[in-house]
């Protein structure tokens, strides 16, 4: 094809996609006009702009409906720009995450919730609890467990003394990159979450770098103190990068090539069932032989299937221990309400931290 036969070609195909391009952001502000009717019902009836079950829902068309050539990642990131455009129009909403900005749980947030959003950067997961609580925040979004690392012990302890709810989960793909101002050579310590921490160490290993490492509050924090201090290296996300002015030394750098987190979104008003759910349970086994064994035959008796059972301290007294479980299947399920009723016999306390859609993708 000649040069000017191939230049007729582009102007007649880019011609076609402005013609779309009309018609799509007619369509869109069509979409948003009804939005904008949708939010009005919801504050006469105090309904929660966010859910969890209708955002499950709209995906899951979306992936019916799409026959390619778009990626189903690429039509997901763009309906969630949608919804946080939705939000906005609605109601503005806030949501709340362990800071400061440029955290894995800020890049996750991001992706979770689009830029539509009001985000608030908090200085530890407490607080990001207590803003959910005090309404502070709509949302919350917190890290629970690592492919890796495991638990977050952070995050299961604040559910003994906060009354949230979980309404959603994420996942989220996790690339730690060494971070610095000066050549690897220079650097006299490494500083993150202890988490990224143990999510590297076969890397620090082999660097002989595992004597030099500082446990801080978050990445994003360790990246912030890394921008100001002299030899002193961030193990971090780009985003930090990016945004304390860091150069990143070395990418990639988990132990884990398929490396990923598990995120908690916290709220107030549980979601309805979706026909594919967990629910989330804590709770105190009787002082008696074999109590911790009846709880798992009662679900087990129901065909309740289990999918995680941590235990964390109850710091109500010593040697005395809480039991948070995962299970398949929302609490208005039969077998899963049954099995939460019979459950209490074998129990000195249970609570309920919510029933919430299952995820299998990453944001």
């Amino acid at each position: 094809m000649s040069e000017e036969n191939q230049d007729r070609s582009l102007d007649k195909l880019r011609k076609m996609i402005d013609d779309l391009d009309v018609k799509l952001v007619d369509v869109l502000n069509e979409r948003a006009k009804v939005v904008v009717e949708i939010g009005k019902v919801k504050r006469d009836a105090g309904t929660p702009i966010y859910a969890s079950d209708r955002e499950q829902a709209v995906l899951k068309k979306i992936a019916e409906l799409n026959d390619g050539p778009l990626s189903q990642t690429t039509l997901n990131a763009i309906y969630r720009e949608l919804m946080s455009g939705s939000f906005a129009l609605e109601k503005p909403l806030r949501v709340g995450y362990l800071g400061p900005d440029g955290s894995f749980s800020h890049q996750t947030s991001i992706r979770k919730f689009g830029a539509s959003v009001e985000y608030l950067p908090l200085t530890d997961i407490h607080a990001v609890f207590d803003a959910v609580q005090r309404n502070h925040t709509e949302m919350g979004v917190v890290p629970v467990e690592n492919v890796s690392g495991g638990s977050v012990v952070d995050t299961l302890d604040q559910f003994i003394d906060f009354d949230i709810t979980i309404i959603a989960e994420v996942m989220a793909e996790i690339h730690q990159n060494l971070l610095a101002n000066c050549p690897p050579e220079e650097i006299t310590a490494i500083a993150s979450r202890p988490e990224a921490l143990a999510q590297c160490q076969n890397w620090l290993a082999s660097q002989g770098r595992t004597s030099e490492c500082i446990p801080v509050v978050s990445s994003a924090r360790a990246a912030e103190m890394a921008c100001n201090e002299k030899g002193l290296a961030a193990i971090g996300s780009l985003l930090a990068a990016e945004l304390y002015g860091l150069k990143v030394l070395f990418e990639n750098i988990e132990d884990h090539p398929g490396n990923k987190t598990r995120f908690f979104v916290l709220g107030k008003t549980p979601p309805q069932p979706t026909g594919d759910d967990k629910t989330a349970l804590m709770f105190a086994t009787r002082n008696r032989a074999g109590a911790l064994a009846d709880v798992l035959n009662v679900l087990s008796g129901y065909g309740v299937n289990m999918l995680s059972l941590t235990s964390r301290p109850s710091r109500r007294g010593e040697w005395e221990y809480n039991f948070l479980v995962e299970v398949e299947g929302h609490r208005d399920d039969e077998p899963v309400a049954m099995a939460i009723k019979e459950v209490h016999d074998h129990c000195s306390h249970l609570r309920w931290l919510g029933s919430f859609p299952r995820t299998t993708c990453c944001v």
